[in-house]
Order: structure tokens, then C-alpha cells, then sequence
């Protein structure tokens, strides 16, 4: 039976998961490592560049944005105002709440890196077409979506009892 090319074997889900997990991780490798030899970790680097982008805000704002817990949050504050390029205000709204903000050396150094960081995404991306960069970023926003949802329904679905509970706790439910 002759060999099937590689274009004639059809994607499967799990197929499509690995090659998605193994460009993220190398996307994110570069990335990391692009940031790191500026001499800053990830989570930095990303609690900055929220801040260049959406302007001040609370610590678990800007959290909420990196997807990091307020431990992590309250330690890169901490790297950051050590460095001079943030700093804590007291919020109008809530003195229990603290704001945090660029100052204008972080502003001037975060913009910098920015625009570097750009640079070597688009380095790394050109390798598609503007065409295919916009379906791809459709394509993947639509498959997001799906697992989103999909998430959200199979978290509320009854789940079915486990092959070690005994039939006792089956009926109880």
C-alpha cells in the first residue's frame, strides 16, 4: 500500500492541538528570549506594556490583563518601582486601592522596548501574508470561541459517576 504525502492526512482535533501547542511554545520561547536579553522577565515586560497601552491602573487591573495572580502582581509593582518606572498612587475613588502608572523614565523605556518587541513579532510573523495573518487571527479568535463556550457548557453538565464510587454513592448522587 503506497505511502500517504503529508497533504493527503487529514487534520484531526488532536493533531491541530499539537501543531498549535508547538508554535505557541516556540512563538513564546522567542519572545521570552527577546525580552529577557533586554535584561526583563516576561511578567514585567507585560505589566509595562499594559500600562503603555490602557494608562494607569489598580494592581489587580492590570492582573486581570496579564493573567497573573496579585502576589505576582504586587512583586513586579515592587521590581518595577525599584527600577523608577512605576509608581503607586492612592486612588480617588478608594484609598484602600492603589493605582499604579508609568513614570515618565518607564514610559521612555517601555516605548523603546515596545517598539523593538514589535519589530521581532513581525520579524517572526512575516514569514505569512498579510492575508494569511488575518484569516489565521480569525481562524484561531473562531476556534477560542469554541472552546470557550465549550468550557462554559461542560461545566455546568451533570457530571457521570466515577468508575470508583461505589453504587451507594452513585444513588446518593
Amino acid at each position: 500500500m503506497p505511502k500517504l504525502t503529508q497533504s493527503e492526512v487529514s487534520t484531526t482535533g488532536p493533531k491541530l492541538w499539537v501543531v498549535l501547542a508547538r508554535a505557541h511554545g516556540a512563538l513564546a520561547a522567542y519572545v521570552e528570549n527577546c525580552i529577557a536579553a533586554e535584561g526583563l522577565c516576561l511578567s514585567d515586560f507585560m505589566v509595562l506594556e499594559v500600562l503603555l497601552h490602557k494608562g494607569p491602573m489598580t494592581i489587580s487591573g492590570i492582573g486581570e490583563k496579564v493573567l497573573l495572580a496579585n502576589a505576582s502582581m504586587t512583586a513586579a509593582a515592587d521590581r518595577l518601582e525599584e527600577k523608577g518606572w512605576v509608581v503607586r498612587q492612592s486612588s480617588e475613588n478608594d484609598r484602600r486601592s492603589k493605582i499604579v502608572a508609568l513614570t515618565r523614565e518607564g514610559r521612555a523605556f517601555i516605548s523603546e522596548l515596545y517598539a523593538r518587541h514589535a519589530r521581532d513579532i513581525e520579524a517572526v510573523t512575516s514569514v505569512l501574508t498579510q492575508r494569511e495573518q488575518d484569516q489565521l487571527r480569525s481562524l484561531l479568535k473562531k476556534l477560542g470561541f469554541s472552546a470557550k463556550a465549550a468550557t462554559w457548557h461542560r461545566a455546568r453538565e451533570p457530571r457521570p459517576p466515577s468508575p470508583k464510587q461505589s453504587s451507594r454513592e452513585r444513588q446518593r448522587g
